[in-house]
């Protein structure tokens, strides 16, 4: 293979800087992740900003494969039904607590302490992951984040934000129901408490092309140098991750409407592994990928049908990978910072 010294070893023979990748080199071991159903809701779905959610979200509010709540309403039955479910397969010794449906620091700071600390206090939990808006991390939600990481020095948390896209106008066609501007703060606000921010994205939304999903794996990059030119100079920035998630069409879903009148469409196979090694390269390398496609669930999955063999699309993209001998941030030539993003 050309240029391997390109590709770091910490990498674990993968083109790209995975999760996987982050966790065997910080925690010397491969960590698995438990979806956890709180029992929130979501402005955009209560009545605060919407009634409908986002265009593309399931009533299951993206917790489809989060263990249910309501057979299992505490945590820590949660996590241990989660673990069942790995049926003897090995996995370690550490697990992420993960909490999924819904926007989960929209709740009582009194409701959302007990359940994270109850998932913190955890022995095989090393962390937990928590996905949330940016418009739901106000100065009482921070402060009682910054309490849990005093309280638990030896553990992580993480909160994963879904972004989508940089484009307001996207933006504002899947209702996404805040401006730019607001996600910029929550991350600074995060960042200064040394909270990891990962960020979800979807490649292939309605009206935008190629160069739409570029622009905001660019954007990204500048927000994250931006971000290290404000971190305390002695002070390392905590990991930043991407999500990268192919845009599914799910039954019963206000997308699904527009499908089935064929106003949106999906992309192919081949054009979603050609945006997403273009989105890789332009990438810094600096930046853990969480997830390269995603999971719809099968029940409820309209389109694109394709993309149920999640191991044949993953090896897809890293033949394409090896084929076109290009690795993360390959194309990456440093930030063109010039103090605004």
């Amino acid at each position: 293979m050309n240029n391997q010294n390109q590709i770091p070893k910490s990498w674990y023979g993968k083109r790209y800087y995975s999760l996987d990748a982050y966790c065997k080199t910080v925690y010397q071991e491969k960590l698995y992740k438990i979806a956890i159903d709180a029992g929130l809701t979501c402005p955009n779905r209560d009545g605060k900003l919407d009634t409908r959610g986002c265009i593309f979200c399931s009533a299951g509010g993206s917790g489809d494969f989060a263990v249910s709540g309501r057979t299992h309403s505490s945590v820590s039955e949660q996590l241990e039904a989660g673990k069942a479910l790995f049926h003897g397969k090995p996995v370690g010794t550490g697990w992420i607590a993960y909490f999924q449906a819904y926007t989960n620091t929209y709740g009582s700071p009194d409701y959302l302490y007990r359940i994270f600390h109850d998932a913190l206090s955890h022995p095989e939990v090393r962390g937990i992951s928590i996905a949330t808006r940016p418009d739901c991390l106000g100065e009482e939600i921070l402060s009682l984040l910054n309490t849990l990481l005093l309280q638990f020095p030896e553990k992580f948390i993480w909160v994963e934000l879904g972004l989508q896209t940089m484009h307001e106008q996207t933006a504002a066609f899947i209702r996404r129901g805040y401006p730019l501007s607001v996600y910029e703060e929550a991350v600074t606000n995060l960042v200064n408490i040394s909270v990891p921010v990962i960020t979800h994205l979807i490649l292939g939304l309605p009206g935008e092309q190629k160069e739409d999903f570029l622009a905001t794996i660019s954007y990204m990059n500048r927000l994250y140098e931006r971000q290290k030119l404000l971190a305390h100079p002695h002070r390392a920035i905590p990991m930043f991750g991407v999500k990268l998630q192919l845009l599914h069409i799910l039954r019963h879903t206000d997308l699904d409407l527009l499908y089935q009148k064929n106003q949106v469409s999906v992309l192919s196979k081949e054009d979603y592994i050609d945006w997403l090694i273009s989105g890789i390269e332009t990438l810094s390398s600096e930046i853990v990928i969480h997830r390269i496609t995603g999971d719809g669930p099968k029940n409820i999955l309209r389109a694109p049908l394709w993309s149920l063999d999640k191991r044949n699309v993953l090896n897809s993209i890293a033949h394409q990978l090896k084929v076109q001998d290009t690795w993360q941030g390959k194309e990456y030539h440093g930030s063109t910072h010039n103090g605004t993003l």
